[in-house]
């Protein structure tokens, strides 16, 4: 991935995990106004709001395979990730009970 290829927004739509600062964050949510991320650090919970303008504005570091961020608090790194689901719906197994 590239910048010239991809932007942070379309990126998030299909990410299912973020690192943010190197930790890990499973809730997350973006939508057209803002990018809010919280997480865990030990038993301190952590959050992190980034309008609009600023996740637009975020570049893709080649080097780190990460963006970069700046919010009101700073910059920090950011890497999107895809996560696995499992699914113990046995919708698609066909059952002969016969």
């Amino acid at each position: 991935m590239t910048a010239a290829t991809a932007t942070l927004p379309t990126v998030l739509e299909t990410s299912d995990m973020l690192e943010i600062d190197g930790l890990h964050a499973f809730d997350f949510t973006f939508d057209d106004q803002q990018l809010l991320i919280t997480c865990m650090d030990g038993r301190a919970e952590k959050r992190w709001t980034f309008s609009l303008a600023q996740v637009q504005a975020a570049t893709f570091d080649e080097a780190l395979q990460s963006w970069t961020l700046n919010g009101d608090s700073g910059e920090h790194r950011l890497v999107c990730m895809s996560a696995f689901t499992g699914n113990n719906n046995e919708e698609d197994e066909q059952h002969d009970d016969a």
